[in-house]
């Protein structure tokens, strides 16, 4: 079954439409392949790509999987363009009784139930997620803002953000906030512009997180209001930070 975006359903809500089921079926696996840096890909997802007869993911994620793992299975690339047809391919070779593997960048419960959605649509075959390490688990650290006292919400993806948002708008000041920007019209500086025609305090820290673990990870450490100076456009001229972005606001009271 191939996806459309345009017209439903969400392969999101896919995804997320029933837990994980015991099956005695051989299960396509969705992996988590970490933040970009070999060393946070996880033996249990190196295993699940090394053992594959098929490993399909966009082109870039597939380089990080590539380059960290020695394996005889076939190399299924993609973009936008041709995602649905390389993932007919993928189903196809499922269905013939290769085994396959999807890899996704970080882990998959962060942002990644899109792409899990259209896997799951396209093969006639249980899928089980692998997690990973997420450059989200990483921004955590660094900005210090634990997970139970965090919202997270993720603006990667296509679609209404509309229901992301007002949460933020909800949380900012009384809970700490991570965000996964959506390149390139809602970067840092068009977040903080909301946040603040919200209420949000001008001088709330807030810090954005770009290339973490690679080395050459940077992290600003600034204020809303300074943030929000760099709010507009669509193009990456319009914006100074990365795509490879994590924004962390800091719940008010704390430094």
């Amino acid at each position: 079954m191939t996806v459309d975006l345009d017209s439903g359903p969400d392969p999101a809500d896919i995804a997320a439409a029933d837990p994980e089921a015991a099956t005695d079926a051989t299960p396509v696996y969705a992996v988590g392949v970490g933040p970009g840096n070999p060393e946070y890909l996880t033996p249990r997802a190196r295993r699940a790509i090394r053992e594959a007869d098929a490993v399909v993911g966009f082109e870039t994620v597939v380089d990080v999987a590539r380059g960290a793992v020695s394996t005889d299975a076939d190399w299924l690339t993609c973009g936008y363009a041709d995602e649905a047809e390389t993932l007919d391919t993928f189903a196809d070779r499922v269905a013939t009784g290769d085994t396959g593997t999807a890899v996704l960048m970080g882990d998959p419960n962060h942002s990644g139930y899109q792409f899990v959605g259209k896997v799951q649509a396209a093969v006639d075959a249980p899928v089980q997620v692998i997690p990973g390490i997420s450059s989200l688990q990483v921004a955590a650290s660094r900005a210090r803002t634990p997970m139970e006292a965090t919202t997270f919400v993720t603006l990667h993806k296509s679609g209404s953000l509309d229901a992301d948002l007002d949460r933020l708008r909800a949380d900012v000041g009384d809970r700490h906030l991570l965000v996964l920007p959506r390149p390139y019209d809602w970067m840092p500086g068009d977040i903080a512009a909301d946040l603040l025609d919200a209420g949000a305090t001008p001088r709330t820290t807030a810090l954005v997180l770009e290339r973490l673990t690679h080395d050459d990870e940077a992290i600003t450490r600034t204020t809303l209001g300074d943030l929000a100076t760099h709010a507009g456009g669509a193009d990456p001229s319009d914006t100074p930070f990365s795509d490879l972005s994590v924004f962390a606001v800091r719940r008010d009271g704390s430094e």
